[in-house]
């Protein structure tokens, strides 16, 4: 009955994507008749193409509404966008960084939410509402997965109803000074662990991190959601209604014994009905609701399937191995003893010598035609946290030219330099992968500047646009061999996380906060999205409005309005490189200055995320940035 209830509570589906064991163990299941595991990744699937279609007339409903209300001069946008014989596809990333990156992420989805109170006014309200997909990587999926896989949820409720994303103790300690409460947590994590395992299947140290993740994302769920599979999300109403976008998790494939990452690894995704990868290597996605299922070339070896394997804390934590290497420092913590003894058992049954992989066990690629043996001849898939490429930025996804996206949002919560702020690191190595094998099948990605450039010249401190004139890509075509046209090829709004009312660049490894903490860093998210909740430019909703337009403009050969001519004036990369010697790490409202010892932020006491007392130190100037 509990069981029931709680489900109840926060609106799940009871529906045949859960477990059928009902526990974290998978189970056996009737495959499809006439089932292939296995396709090649030369189209979208049909369950996402037929999705598509339908959240494009949701999508297209909310994107006039959101258009007009950007108060952009001389652009009819219900014109515009029914006279189109396709939709504007926008895609929203949220890069990795620990609770840095979910909490930074979560105020900036709820800065485009128009559930969110005070978004419509004062922020990017209803551009949730308009977008196509919302991707994840690491700790930006922690928000993605969270709002999905508990009914759509958003931020302002997460935070209300407080039984989510309560961090108040490590995740390491949930029960903080109560020791029986930490013993009762881990005791059940062990006992799901012997599940899975007495079932046949191999265990990992993500599996230990994937259910400790899950008491955190899924705390109203009978066991944290143990039996909740990512496949659930197919029958989910919210989902089956098209109203939420349609949500991406990446990973990495990483060859075992290796400690580095190149470029050159293989990118996988999971999204509600596929898992696999676009990239070369491989070329193939497999239905994520049979992962476990054996396969030899594609057919199930025992004309049997799997189910339950696709749990969602699971495949939230293979996005975010790099976090298994904290876990083996745990003797290192001032955690009391008899916990510290309790998690380091448990580490002993699950740590092997890849020690911060996924082990996906039976590979589902196995026999088939991947170009690589590493994938094709291994009996077990190994993925690993999806930042470790330096793609810290889950744009990959949204690059395929199948998936015909107009605009990507990209939220960088990196930390990239000495004091924990994004230098645009993520956006290089994206731009990089194009020239070698990886990138053939994406569509072209718009120059970007160096990283010292990318501070020098501001454009971690304010939005900036790229790829604002796909005429400038003609070099890449070239250079790249890229068949695909200049018109797929997204144009990029980048967002870094900076300061205004909260320093949100806490450390990636930091794993407890205080509400009033993590409050403070949501809020500070909504503003970087917002522009300081539209007080540093009250155009910034048209500017915005016109970067989503641009592609099709192009396409139809429409001159932009003077508005957005200046609009792009504004955000848009111009070029210019400075690779000056000093880095600049403080922050004005318009840009940073020189100097590293203090920050110079900016509080407009409102708080339109969450309900508290505006009470925040300043510090220097904000007219000036002097210390």
């Amino acid at each position: 009955m509990f069981h029931l209830v709680t489900l109840l509570l926060f609106n799940f589906c009871l529906i045949s994507a859960w477990s059928p064991t009902d526990s974290y163990a998978p189970g056996e299941i009737a495959c499809p008749k006439n089932y292939n595991g296995v396709r090649l990744a030369d189209q979208l699937s049909n369950e996402e193409s037929d999705w598509i279609q339908s959240r494009n007339e949701i999508t297209d409903k909310n994107l006039i509404e959101f258009l007009n209300h950007a108060n952009m001069d001389d652009f009819d946008a219900e014109n515009f966008i029914t006279g189109l014989n396709r939709s504007i596809k926008i895609g929203l990333a949220f890069s990795g960084g620990g609770y840095r990156a979910m909490l930074c992420g979560a105020g900036q989805f709820s800065a485009l939410d128009n559930r969110t109170r005070g978004a419509w006014e004062h922020g990017l309200g209803g551009l949730v509402q308009a977008s196509t997909y919302m991707v994840g990587l690491s700790g930006g999926n922690w928000m993605v997965g969270t709002i999905a896989m508990n009914n759509f949820t958003h931020v302002e409720k997460i935070i209300e109803q407080g039984t989510i994303w309560d961090l108040s103790s490590s995740i390491i300690n949930p029960g903080g000074w109560k020791i029986w409460k930490t013993a009762s947590t881990f005791k059940s994590i062990d006992d799901d662990l012997d599940d899975k395992k007495d079932a046949g299947f191999e265990l990992s140290l993500t599996d230990f991190w994937g259910r400790s993740l899950s008491s955190q994302f899924f705390a109203g769920l009978d066991d944290f959601g143990a039996a909740l599979t990512w496949s659930n999300l197919q029958n989910a109403d919210v989902f089956t209604n098209h109203e939420m976008p349609f949500p991406i998790v990446v990973s990495l494939g990483r060859e075992p014994g290796t400690l580095i990452v190149s470029i050159n690894s293989t990118l996988f995704e999971f999204n509600p009905y596929e898992m696999g990868s676009w990239d070369p290597t491989l070329y193939q996605f497999t239905p994520v609701k049979y992962l476990g299922t054996e396969y030899n070339n594609g057919n199930p070896v025992n004309d049997t399937c799997i189910g339950g394997f696709d749990n969602a804390g699971f495949i939230m934590g293979t996005s975010s191995t790099l976090f298994n290497q904290f876990l083996l420092q745990i003797n290192t913590t001032s955690i009391a003893s008899t916990v510290k003894s309790i998690i380091t058992t448990i580490l002993k049954r699950v740590s092997h010598k890849e020690d911060d992989i996924a082990i996906y066990r039976p590979n589902p690629f196995y026999n088939t035609s991947a170009a690589i043996d590493k994938i094709s001849k291994n009996d077990t898939l190994f993925l690993v946290d999806g930042g470790e490429d330096l793609q810290n930025i889950p744009l990959a996804p949204l690059l395929q030219p199948e998936r015909d996206v107009d605009v990507i949002f990209a939220f960088d919560n990196s930390a990239d330099t000495e004091y924990s702020w994004p230098n645009g690191t993520s956006m290089i190595a994206t731009f990089e992968r194009q020239y070698n094998r990886q990138g053939v099948n994406a569509s072209m990605f718009p120059y970007v500047p160096d990283s010292q450039s990318f501070i020098n010249l501001n454009l971690t401190s304010r939005p900036a646009f790229f790829g604002c004139d796909s005429k400038n890509l003609s070099t890449i075509q070239a250079q790249t061999h890229n068949p695909t046209s200049a018109f797929s090829s997204p144009l990029i709004v980048y967002t870094a996380n900076r300061p205004f009312s909260y320093s949100s660049n806490t450390s990636t490894f930091k794993m407890s906060y205080e509400n009033g903490e993590r409050d403070a860093i949501i809020q500070n998210g909504f503003e970087v999205a917002s522009r300081n909740n539209m007080t540093l430019d009250d155009e910034w909703r048209a500017c915005v409005g016109c970067a989503i337009i641009r592609r099709e403009q192009e396409r139809q050969g429409q001159e932009q309005s003077e508005q957005c001519k200046q609009c792009f004036a504004k955000y848009c990369w111009d070029g210019s490189l400075d690779r000056t010697s000093q880095i600049n790490a403080n922050f004005t409202d318009n840009g940073s200055t020189e100097g590293h010892t203090k920050i110079a932020i900016r509080s407009l006491c409102k708080n339109y995320v969450i309900k508290r007392a505006c009470s925040i130190t300043m510090f220097g100037n904000k007219d000036t940035g002097e210390d």
